[in-house]
């Protein structure tokens, strides 16, 4: 029995703003998909999200709107585990335990915090330097066997591993070593203002993004004006960076190649194109859509799952956290 037995995954996500089509088609998407072959463990990650400054109200439904995505989305929790993070302390104490097992050294050499240093410059705040110590413990809570990365997070699976090999070669085996699990998907998707630049929620041009929740209109909107350069012909090549990104998402949607594509459209203008790349965005994104609606509204339905799941996190975790306790010299009541 025991060779039959699913590899757990973890994966979180911040409730700060509303995914875009980057975040869906990159990684969103897929994690429904891997319901039936993991034990998947997801979170909205609200602990992280305070190293830059939140307007509480705000945060507290963007929350809410964010665990009820997850669902609308297609995640089942009664098939994985679904919860908020801050809904189980015990995030919270075992990092502070990892922190002490943690080098300055290693947290220094972290590329998010020089970047987001240099971003809010006026708020270089502790937890912004130790949250991978944070990541860790989501991740090692859980004895995760895979964490779904791009390759631009697997930096912090590395230094997840390190503090667990530390940790375990001082204690015994007590982590599970993780293994990034990198999703196959589309290529990344880049702003529609300026296709040199990756989609990014913080982008301050509203026509650079568009969002899961973007009503048809606003998508049609959106694409129409997405920058592509001074041809007409639907094809990749040099200096077509605009129109080889409508492309991509195009075949996110449809799943059809590149060649697919050029055929389908041969002898059509970009207006054309474009077009069908916001008509099947819009329509791939309705089901989802009308699920939010009718889940955001059902406080009740929306509580009870909170609750359920924050429960489910805490069983899964707690006898990890005991150990941790019991190895360092702890004691458990």
């Amino acid at each position: 029995m025991e060779e039959n037995k699913k590899k757990r995954i973890f994966s979180g996500i911040q409730p700060t703003n509303t995914p875009h089509l980057g975040n869906y088609f990159g990684a969103l998407r897929n994690w429904y998909k891997l319901q039936d072959d993991y034990e998947c463990v997801y979170s909205i990650v609200d602990l992280h999200s305070i190293t830059v400054r939140q307007d509480p109200a705000k945060l507290r439904r963007q929350i809410s709107e964010s665990y009820a995505l997850l669902l609308a989305m297609g995640i089942d929790p009664e098939k994985s585990v679904v919860f908020v993070q801050g809904h189980n302390p015990a995030h919270a104490q075992l990092s502070w335990i990892l922190s002490c097992y943690t080098q300055f050294g290693e947290l220094s050499r972290m590329t998010q915090f020089k970047d987001k240093s240099q971003k809010h410059a006026d708020n270089i705040n502790a937890g912004l330097f130790t949250y991978p110590v944070l990541m860790a413990a989501d991740i090692l809570l859980y004895q995760a066997e895979l964490v779904p990365v791009g390759i631009d997070q697997k930096q912090h699976v590395e230094l997840t591993r390190n503090i667990a090999e530390r940790f375990n070669n001082l204690y015994g085996e007590t982590f599970t070593m993780p293994e990034p699990y990198i999703v196959k998907s589309v290529q990344k998707i880049m702003s529609l203002a300026d296709p040199n630049k990756k989609m990014s929620k913080s982008d301050e041009n509203p026509n650079a993004i568009v969002t899961v929740l973007d009503d048809r209109d606003t998508i049609m909107r959106k694409f129409k004006r997405a920058v592509t350069d001074s041809g007409c012909e639907v094809k990749r090549g040099e200096g077509k960076e605009g129109i080889e990104n409508l492309m991509s998402i195009y075949g996110a949607v449809t799943e059809k190649t590149f060649d697919e594509i050029e055929k389908e459209f041969e002898g059509k203008g970009y207006g054309d194109f474009k077009t069908a790349v916001g008509e099947a965005v819009a329509d791939s994104l309705l089901p989802m859509q009308e699920n939010f609606k009718r889940i955001i509204s059902d406080k009740g339905y929306l509580e009870k799952c909170m609750k359920d799941g924050a429960g489910k996190a805490f069983a899964a975790s707690r006898k990890t956290l005991q150990k941790v306790n019991r190895k360092v010299g702890f004691i458990n009541l």
